[in-house]
């Protein structure tokens, strides 16, 4: 069951949202805040795994809301207001989705849907955390407390990227691989290759650890989209993806590919 918290100034808004999000399965709304400060409370106290957010607030805007909650305890966030005006700012900090009032029943269901893949993928991730930590004898991990090193590997789950004119939304699962070039990147998804201003250390060190593998120095791919493997008796290799495309494997990170 996903938890809810709902955060809007306006009564009949929050009303009317956690009437829809009640018929929807999976989900459980849990608190209701209706300013900034007492969302931050309702957080602290409710634990929530998402949170629907108003920007105009009388108090705090929703941004400031989500530079005052500790990244360790964020929960994922979709932002529903009546302005267009934020929509870009509310991508970089990594919103699920950015609603406009009012709420189209099918723009809804679409957040509720990406809501839910994001809870699955959170959950699988925890999983497969706790089943390697038991193989090797250990205990489950514990949660850790939020430093420096936490923010620093907070995982992204899309990327705002220019393609032209246009600013295109890319969930990170639909990324099939990443290559270096310079001081930037080129993301191939969907056919396409999207150049972004970041570097290969700084996007690796955020992108999901069991989803995206770095196979060398200039590569990382996605592990969904590898068909083949191809050793050579040096140590190197090839790495072949669904598409047909090979790429070189270099020793040096081989074993953490596997």
């Amino acid at each position: 069951m996903i938890r809810v918290l709902i955060v809007d100034d306006e009564r009949p808004a929050r009303d009317g949202l956690r009437l829809r999000i009640q018929k929807a399965a999976g989900f459980e709304v849990v608190a209701e805040a209706a300013s900034g400060r007492a969302a931050i409370a309702a957080v602290a106290k409710h634990e929530p795994d998402l949170m629907f957010l108003d920007i105009r607030m009388p108090d705090l805007n929703g941004f400031d809301v989500l530079r005052r909650i500790p990244p360790a305890r964020r929960p994922r966030v979709i932002f529903v207001t009546a302005y267009d005006r934020h929509a870009l700012e509310a991508f970089e900090v990594h919103a699920l989705d950015y609603l406009l009032k009012p709420i189209v029943g099918r723009r809804l269901d679409a957040a509720l849907e990406q809501a839910r893949q994001a809870h699955r993928q959170r959950l699988a991730s925890r999983t497969l955390e706790e089943l390697a930590e038991t193989l090797r004898g250990g205990a489950a991990p514990q949660p850790r407390e939020a430093g420096p090193q936490a923010r620093r590997e907070e995982t992204l789950d899309r990327l705002t990227l220019r393609d032209g004119s246009r600013l295109r939304i890319v969930p990170v699962s639909a990324i099939q691989r990443v290559e270096a070039c310079g001081n930037y990147v080129t993301i191939h998804t969907g056919g396409r290759e999207l150049l972004h201003r970041v570097t290969l250390a700084w996007l690796e060190a955020r992108l999901p650890r069991r989803t995206f593998a770095r196979i060398h120095r200039g590569t990382i791919v996605n592990v969904a989209e590898v068909a083949e493997i191809r050793r050579s008796s040096h140590g190197d290799g090839e790495v072949v993806l669904r598409d047909g495309t090979t790429l070189r494997m270099s020793r040096r990170y081989r074993d953490a590919l596997l």
